[in-house]
């Protein structure tokens, strides 16, 4: 820990991590005009040697945080291995929600959960609209058919509480629609527990709205992000406030004591990650767990939902309006 210490990586410091990749090739472009091409290695050497000093520094000095900060989840990943173990022997379920507004860096978060679990017992879903055949079933069964079967994760990018943010937001669903979702998903959720085998996390993702723009610029001018755009992105940041009175009547219907929601405050990404991982941790119980580790959530990354009803109708208060 005194080496992340000295890079700046405190346990209260949620600003975003610097881009290796952006760092370097920030620093390239002044160069690359004279560098070799299709010969990597000789074009490594040569903006090596072309580079200044100052700008050399701040490359490595960002790939190291980098990789500490890749170093760091992997003991609580390793957990993870052993909770999928426990669940397989044990026939447990597991069903992760990942909610929150676009660029809000749920797919990333996944994607460092499931980095080492066995694949075999595990699964990601991501449901695209529904056909004109499942808009006339219950909005639930389509994701009903993707649980978990026993000894298994599935984890929602995205869940059926896409009825309650995004789609009256945007026009998706009738106001009838979503206010019978709303009325009804709470029973949906206890008879989802009702076998006594299922573990239900709900997690949503809180991203600020200037950190949501910096995303969406990057996603604009990357061409290997470019495909994360949607029409929904081209619109969120006009619709921020919407987005959030969405968020706090969600939090208000949905968030009882046997199905919590846990807020994920995500602006800097790797805190986002970390604490997610070890939130899950702490949420299933698993045999075998670390000793050594310490499973104490940050409590400015991860807020219990009651207690950010709370802090928005502070916010409502003092400012007349939500903040984020």
């Amino acid at each position: 820990m005194t080496v992340l210490k000295k890079l700046s990586l405190q346990e209260s410091d949620t600003r975003p991590l610097p881009t290796p990749g952006g760092k370097i090739r920030e620093a390239v472009s002044r160069v690359l005009d004279s560098l070799p091409p299709d010969e990597p290695k000789e074009a490594a050497r040569s903006a090596r040697r072309q580079l200044k000093k100052k700008e050399t520094k701040r490359i490595v000095q960002s790939a190291l945080e980098r990789h500490f900060t890749s170093e760091e989840l992997k003991p609580y990943q390793a957990e993870l291995i052993k909770l999928q173990k426990h669940l397989e022997i044990s026939g447990k379920k597991v069903i992760l929600l990942f909610d929150g507004r676009d660029a809000s860096g749920k797919g990333g978060t996944i994607r460092r959960v499931t980095r080492y679990m066995n694949e075999k017992r595990y699964r990601v879903v991501a449901l695209g609209k529904p056909t004109e055949e499942q808009k006339t079933e219950l909005h639930m069964k389509r994701y009903i058919e993707h649980f978990p079967h026993a000894g298994e994760i599935v984890l929602f990018d995205r869940s059926w509480y896409n009825r309650a943010m995004v789609e009256p937001v945007m026009g998706f669903c009738s106001p009838r629609q979503y206010r019978e979702f709303m009325r009804r998903v709470p029973g949906y959720e206890e008879r989802i527990l009702a076998d006594g085998s299922t573990y239900l996390i709900k997690l949503y993702f809180s991203v600020s709205k200037e950190e949501q723009s910096r995303r969406f610029e990057r996603r604009r001018h990357d061409p290997l992000r470019q495909w994360k755009l949607s029409e929904v992105d081209l619109q969120a940041q006009e619709l921020w406030d919407e987005f959030t009175e969405k968020k706090f009547r969600l939090l208000q219907k949905t968030h009882t004591k046997e199905n919590p929601w846990h807020i994920i405050r995500s602006d800097s990404k790797h805190l986002a990650r970390r604490e997610t991982i070890k939130l899950i941790l702490s949420l299933i119980p698993y045999r075998g767990r670390s000793r050594t580790l310490s499973f104490d959530l940050d409590p400015q990354v991860v807020i219990f939902g009651d207690k950010e009803i709370q802090l928005m109708k502070r916010q409502r208060r003092q400012h007349g309006r939500f903040l984020g």
